[in-house]
This record gives C-alpha cells, sequence and structure tokens, in this order.
C-alpha cells in the first residue's frame, strides 16, 4: 500500500553517515527500490509549510495573487506584462517539475498492481489483480535487513507516541531551504491513527536491533471509500519515513509491501493515499489554495513575502477578517451533535465521485473537537437545528533558524456542509474563526466545491499539485470537484 506525501512516494537512494552503530553496507532485502524524488523547487514565497504538496505563494496582490484576493487596488500597481511574466514563471517552474516527475522510470511503482502513466482512461472499474483471498497471503513478515527488526507501534504508549514524533519531526517533509518542517503533535497522531476500527499491526515501525532506536514507520487505518457505484473497504495510507541517514538501506519499498502483507490479510485489496508528484498513475490531480490570516508574520518568517508595490501595512489590511463570525447562531460543535452532523455531511458527500462512506461513531471521530488538533462548528438556527457545519485541523510546521519565530500554524479545511447559507458565508466564519484560535494561514483544496468561494474569499492558488490514486482499483479519471474525500 503506497505512501501518503510526496516527501515519501518514492525509495531514496543516497549515501549517509551511520546511524546510532548502524553502517552503510548492509543488503536490501526487498530487492526493489526506486529514487527518491527531487524535491520540487518552491520560490520563497511557495514554502507551504514544508510540504511541497501544500504550498503558499507570495502574500501579495500582485504576481497573479491580485485576482485571487480580489485586490483592484493594487491590480493598477503591477502592469500587465509584470503579471504576465510572473505567472509564466510560476507556472514554468511547476509544469518542469511535474514533467520531470513523470517521466521518470518507476522501477517500484511498475511492479505494484497500478495504472501505468500511458494507460488511456479507464471506461470501468475494478481491482487490477487477481481476486485472492488472505488465505494466499504469506504468513511471515518481509525480511529486513540484518540490524532491524518489525514493532507494531501502541501510540497509546506515550513514549512510544513520543518516538513516532520525534522521527516525523526530524525526519518528515521539510522544504528546499531548509526553513520548515511539519510539526505533528503527539494528540494529532493519536487522532490520525486511532478511528473506530483501527488495527496496532498496520501502525508499523522498524526499530534498530541493537539500541532500539525508530527509524522507520508507515502506517495505515481502515477506511469505507465509495468510488464511482463501488463502495470498497480500504486502507488509507500515511506517514511513509524513513531516518534520512538511512534511505541508501531500501527501506521504503519493504515498509510498502509489509504493510500491504498486513492488510491483505484483513481481506483489504485497495488503498487510498496521496502525492505531491506524479506516479503511476493519479485518479485525480488537485491543487492547494491559501489564505493569509497573519500576513506579517508569513512575511517575517519568509513563509511569504511582500508583493511589488506593496507595503506591510497594506497586505495587513488586505487580509484582515472582523473579530467575530458573521452568521447569527455559530458555535462549537458538541457530543449532542454528532448525529445531525453525520446526517449533512454524509448526505453532501454522496454527490461527489470520490468520497467516503462514514460511520456515525466513526465521523463523530473525526469531528468532535479536540483541543489544538480538530475544530468543527455548527450553524444552529432559532428553533434548534443544525443546519450547517463547517471543521478544520490544525497542522502546524516549525520554523527553522529563525530568532523570531518558531512556530507557523496552518489550518487545514475539512468537511463544510452548508444548506441555509451559500458555501462561501460560511467559510468566511471559518476564516474568522481560525483567527480566533490564532491560526497564521488557512490551507484548501480545489476539490468538493471549493472553487465557489476560493476566489472571492482571497485566497491565493498555490504552485503545488496534490495528485490522489488508488492502489489495487482502475477507474476513469476524476476532475477535483468530484473529489469529496481529505487526507490527513
Amino acid at each position: 500500500m503506497p505512501p501518503k506525501e510526496e516527501e515519501d512516494a518514492e525509495v531514496e537512494e543516497e549515501e549517509e553517515d551511520e546511524v546510532d552503530g548502524v553502517e552503510e553496507n548492509g543488503q536490501d532485502a526487498s530487492g526493489a527500490a526506486e529514487k527518491k524524488k527531487k524535491k520540487k523547487k518552491k520560490s520563497k514565497g511557495d514554502k507551504a509549510a514544508a510540504s511541497g504538496a501544500k504550498p503558499v505563494e507570495e502574500v501579495a496582490e500582485g504576481g497573479g495573487g491580485e485576482a485571487a484576493a480580489g485586490g483592484d487596488e493594487v491590480a493598477e500597481n503591477l502592469s500587465s506584462q509584470e503579471q504576465l511574466l510572473q505567472l509564466l514563471r510560476r507556472s514554468r517552474v511547476c509544469e518542469e517539475s511535474r514533467r520531470a516527475s513523470a517521466e521518470r522510470p518507476h522501477p517500484f511503482w511498475d511492479t505494484q498492481p497500478v495504472p501505468n502513466l500511458g494507460a488511456a482512461d479507464f471506461q470501468d472499474c475494478g481491482p487490477i489483480d487477481e481476486l485472492k483471498t488472505p488465505e494466499e497471503v504469506r504468513d511471515d513478515p518481509y525480511p529486513l535487513p540484518e540490524q532491524f527488526q518489525w514493532e507494531a507501534l501502541d501510540v497509546d504508549i506515550l513514549d512510544v507516541a513520543k518516538e513516532i514524533y520525534t522521527l516525523l519531526t526530524e525526519n518528515y517533509v521539510e522544504d528546499d531551504d531548509c526553513m520548515f518542517r511539519f510539526d505533528y503533535s503527539v494528540d494529532f497522531l493519536r487522532w490520525a491513527l486511532k478511528p473506530p476500527g483501527y488495527l496496532k499491526e498496520w501502525h508499523l515501525g522498524v526499530r534498530v536491533k541493537s539500541n532500539g532506536k525508530l527509524v522507520g514507520l508507515i502506517t495505515g487505518v481502515p477506511a469505507t471509500i465509495q468510488v464511482y457505484d463501488n463502495t470498497i473497504r480500504m486502507a488509507e495510507i500515511n506517514f511513509l519515513c524513513v531516518h534520512k541517514k538511512l534511505r541508501s538501506k531500501r527501506l521504503a519499498p519493504v515498509l510498502i509491501k509489509e504493510i500491504t502483507r498486513r492488510v491483505n490479510k484483513q481481506n483489504i485489496w485497495q488503498a487510498v493515499y496521496t502525492a505531491g508528484v506524479v506516479l503511476p498513475r493519479p485518479v485525480s490531480e488537485c491543487r492547494y489554495h491559501h489564505r493569509s490570516l497573519n500576513a506579517k508574520k508569513l512575511i517575517e518568517v519568509g513563509f511569504s513575502r511582500l508583493g511589488p508595490r506593496m507595503t506591510m501595512a497594506r497586505t495587513v489590511k488586505l487580509y484582515k477578517v472582523p473579530e467575530s463570525p458573521q452568521l447569527p447562531g455559530m458555535r462549537k460543535m458538541e457530543k449532542k451533535d454528532s448525529r445531525r452532523v453525520f446526517e449533512l455531511v454524509s448526505h453532501y458527500l454522496k454527490k461527489f465521485m470520490l468520497h467516503p462512506d462514514f460511520e456515525e461513531e466513526e465521523l463523530a471521530h473525526w469531528m468532535l473537537p479536540r483541543e489544538n488538533v480538530v475544530y468543527s462548528y455548527v450553524r444552529e438556527s432559532a428553533s434548534g437545528e443544525v443546519t450547517d457545519v463547517c471543521s478544520f485541523y490544525n497542522l502546524p510546521s516549525s520554523v527553522l533558524g529563525n530568532d523570531k519565530h518558531t512556530l507557523l500554524k496552518a489550518a487545514y479545511s475539512y468537511w463544510n456542509v452548508a444548506t441555509t447559507v451559500p458555501l462561501r458565508e460560511l467559510m468566511y466564519d471559518a476564516l474568522i474563526l481560525a483567527k480566533q484560535e490564532n491560526f497564521d494561514v488557512f490551507n484548501a483544496l480545489s476539490i468538493m466545491e471549493n472553487e465557489s468561494f476560493l476566489k472571492e474569499l482571497k485566497f491565493d492558488i498555490g504552485d503545488g499539485y496534490l495528485q490522489y490514486y488508488l492502489y489495487n482499483w482502475k477507474c476513469s479519471k476524476i476532475e477535483p470537484s468530484g473529489i469529496g474525500l481529505v487526507l490527513l
């Protein structure tokens, strides 16, 4: 089962020093490896809080950003030539990176049940591999190099959860200039890895035998996903991470094979994942958009930069939001709202070609507010009925090498349903609520009906793409507006 993020999407071969006594002369047990992608180059205004798949452009009303921001005044400050040059520059960098990824050989993925990049679009849906049974799957784990061993990680044990946090914080997604790195909290990891029905053996770690150090990770959680008219039990795969100094060990292919084996043993044969690079082969291609909430801080940390002929004061004013929600009846979601929120969200998601098919308990796990993890709000009518819901989750990044700031707080749009007001008005309140919680930036994908509010609410289009993938399942490609799935 494949990995989620672009940082982890392929196998890296790089020569490094030893890590705590592990020498670099071991043999790869899997026999199949693929060179890791070259990270996508981004401008200073395109750091994306350490994820190449989740970019943030310049905080500017120039360079193409003014259209998304609605800044007519500043649009007049840039000549048509300047705007065109900046737009072309961003498009060229993005497209060259994507083209290089698509044209590069994929020796590992070519061995997996995924469509190849040159395949024609499928007119039918179904598994790629021949149907099997769990009894046909090997019982023994795939062998690791001599000095490593497998371990199913128990995130309920605080020390284990802290080890996962440390591995990800020091070795997971980071920008090219080493300025930002994802900072998943222990509480976030427990939320992400413990939905109803989760299996501890799908939280798969690799340790050094001699000292027990955690040096590799891949995780899966069960999910029911509807693809067109097919409802399928799948695994959502995430957090593929190998210690930077051990990537020449080629642990990533064997991690993927082993999580696949464990998932197959549960009679589950499909998976869903995302990546910021083009692999064989996306079912959909989406883009991230961002909305500045704290423009001054974003500029100070190098996450964004002032646009041409812009001042800090004008930029801050451009992105200012009111201090309190504009819609009457907005409040935090409570446990008593779970049934109604389930009805709203599950009904709404049915309109999309690819979406999760939630149980009530499952959706309550994902949406009930958790401090510093997930934020959910409902709109209650005068008669006491919950009519609308919005939510976002917290995925901050460490700011590296900055004397003034150490953390960049980013909100990511999650499940949002508007039935009594335009979605644009509901999401405007979501921005206000995120600002109240001291978020610096609000990110949203071009999925579901998000395009209806992105431009008017001053979201800037990102420079990066996010590809959605299905493992061992073929189907026709899906437009971003047909995607109703958000993966953490």
